[in-house]
């Protein structure tokens, strides 16, 4: 995996990872937004690791 690409994931991780912390900071999360959320965070991850 080139170096661009291993960025684009890591800034996609980290602007999901921003994303669920607004989400936590609400009055009342939304379960099934923060599920999303951090599956698609997880799967990153993963495309990150398998490089």
């Amino acid at each position: 995996m080139d170096n661009v690409h291993l960025a684009a994931l890591q800034a996609k991780h980290a602007g999901l990872e921003a994303r669920i912390v607004n989400e936590l900071q609400r009055p009342a999360p939304d379960p099934s937004a923060l599920a999303s959320l951090k599956k698609q965070k997880l799967r990153i991850k993963d495309e990150m690791t398998r490089a």
